[in-house]
């Protein structure tokens, strides 16, 4: 979409907080898809089928899920934010920002291969996405990139116990957020790969470490404030590539 046609397009207004009972309901539509999806991929879930497994009618189904790739790619979105949550109970405990993220990555991929019906199927959404799913869409990459920027901060052994963690979004470099929107892409693709049977798990592996690394080479060396000496000829704060 141009710039020109986003402006031409009047905002919408916001929608209305669910209220309790219909965040209940939206739970229970989201479980029977993951669940109908887990035992036979994308095919398996039929809105009708949700809607009678859910409790509720067809009409109120689709009020809240348009179709099936919203329902799907809402289904997704609820997983990663479930992803999310187990991330930060236990955050990785490798020291490297890249090693990090790429263990995170890990665990949340080996996390989809236990469920590859489902993971098939929200990847499959994800394709078939049309512009009336940008928002569903742009939620799941958001949810992406904040899994990946949490797993970029300092582990709690490394701060100083009244030292409070920065802000991933604040403190990331735009070198860094480059090198994060790459690592999605290159997950993303190792997902679809993987789910194709055109690559195995060592495969991935490799892949998601190998461009986690971007991380490193774009984290900014530590100022003198750090108690970090400059190298002759290098500004304070320079990025550059760190050896391995």
């Amino acid at each position: 979409m141009t710039a020109e046609s986003k402006a031409a397009k009047p905002s919408l207004p916001p929608s209305p907080p669910l209220t309790e009972r219909q965040e209940a309901r939206r739970r229970r539509i989201l479980h029977t898809s993951a669940r109908l999806a887990g035992r036979g991929g994308f095919d398996a879930v039929q809105m009708r089928e949700v809607a009678e497994s859910s409790g509720v009618a067809l009409g109120t189904l689709y009020r809240y899920f348009p179709s099936k790739v919203h329902l799907l790619v809402a289904t997704m979105q609820d997983q990663l934010q479930h992803m999310h949550e187990t991330l930060r109970k236990r955050p990785p405990s490798e020291q490297d920002p890249g090693a990090r993220v790429a263990q995170t990555l890990m665990r949340a991929f080996r996390a989809l291969q236990r469920e590859p019906h489902l993971a098939d199927a929200m990847v499959r959404a994800l394709t078939f996405a049309d512009r009336s799913v940008s928002p569903e869409v742009d939620t799941v990459s958001r949810l992406t990139t904040a899994i990946i920027l949490d797993a970029m901060a300092p582990p709690p052994t490394s701060r100083h116990p009244a030292q409070e963690p920065p802000h991933p979004a604040r403190s990331a470099t735009p070198e860094q957020l480059s090198a994060v929107r790459v690592i999605e892409h290159t997950w993303h693709s190792a997902l679809i790969t993987w789910l194709s049977g055109r690559a195995s798990i060592a495969q991935v592996k490799i892949d998601i470490e190998t461009v986690c690394r971007l991380i490193d080479i774009t984290t900014p060396d530590p100022g003198p404030e750090a108690g970090a000496e400059s190298e002759p000829g290098t500004r304070t704060g320079a990025t550059k590539p760190r050896g391995r």
